[in-house]
């Protein structure tokens, strides 16, 4: 299902201020507030949705960049790998794997095991659940790739899936606790995905961040830069008359989506540095161009 216009969820125009944006959420949130509707489904999802507008359009970089690209600017186009819904509740299949990613919705088993109340006590008796760690570079995290952890004095193999983020686990179903005396199941293994940061790429959901500096002369003739990708460098034209803050889009260079094998966009954001010290001729030049242009500096 499409998600609906950010500024038509929150009833506002797009040249709204910060205030009515804000004051817009507020009434909004009071109306569908979870409190205010228990049991209300429609009023939760409305709810959800408008906390995820105000989240967007609230942030002077991610409005800038949803006004620009929409939802995909943003980390909120379809077919998010791993975005939306229940996250324990879900899994996937992956080269004969099984992936059930949470963060934290198996601690009622994992009580239930230790102390006999919560979700382990609607169960059969089981083995303990067991939970281990691995990091991953972040390129690893964007394409996936093979883990070796250690449980119960077995090493296994586990299959790390492209698009996978910081602070999600994998399940490995039966490979816990052995089943108790008189139990019918071996408890399960988690695996906490940890993530190096990059050195200079950030990722949301779907998106991969950057930015680039460039200098004032080359952003007001325009000028080819390099731009660092997980693909390696790839050559982006920035037009004449570029502004500081200006988003460019390079398409299928951010993170690849589960369902279908496509990526989201890597975003670079063009930040216009302004020489602090000038030369006398530098100066000279400035202030010639200058006095030639009636609305100023920039034209």
């Amino acid at each position: 299902m499409a998600k609906r216009d950010y500024y038509e969820v929150l009833g506002v125009s797009k040249n709204a201020s910060d205030d009515e944006i804000k004051k817009a959420y507020r009434k909004l949130a009071i109306k569908y507030h979870p409190d205010k509707n228990p049991g209300d489904k429609e009023a939760e999802a409305k709810f959800k949705e408008i906390n995820e507008a105000h989240d967007v359009l609230s942030d002077k970089q991610k409005r800038a960049r949803y006004d620009q690209f929409g939802h995909a600017g943003v980390g909120g186009a379809s077919g998010n790998p791993f975005g939306g819904g229940n996250p324990f509740g879900g899994g996937f299949n992956y080269n004969g794997q099984t992936f059930n990613f949470d963060f934290g919705g198996g601690l009622d088993d994992i009580l239930g095991n230790i102390f006999g109340f919560g979700g382990g006590a609607r169960r059969p008796r089981r083995g303990a659940d067991y939970q281990t760690s691995v990091t991953l570079t972040f390129e690893e995290a964007i394409f996936g790739t093979t883990k070796e952890v250690s449980a119960n004095d077995e090493n296994i193999k586990v299959k790390i899936p492209a698009g996978i983020d910081d602070g999600m686990s994998i399940r490995l179903r039966g490979k816990g606790g052995e089943a108790p005396e008189g139990g019918t199941e071996r408890g399960d293994l988690y695996v906490r995905i940890r993530v190096k940061p990059h050195k200079s790429l950030t990722r949301e959901g779907a998106i991969i961040l950057s930015e680039e500096k460039i200098d004032m002369v080359d952003a007001a003739l325009g000028c080819e830069i390099e731009v660092e990708t997980v693909d390696g460098p790839i050559v982006m034209k920035v037009p004449a008359g570029t502004q500081s803050g200006t988003p460019f889009k390079l398409s299928g260079h951010g993170v690849p989506f589960r369902a279908d094998g496509d990526r989201g966009p890597h975003i670079v954001t063009v930040v216009v540095e302004t020489p602090k010290n000038l030369s006398r001729k530098q100066r000279e030049l400035l202030e010639e161009f200058k006095k030639n242009k009636k609305r100023g500096f920039w034209g």
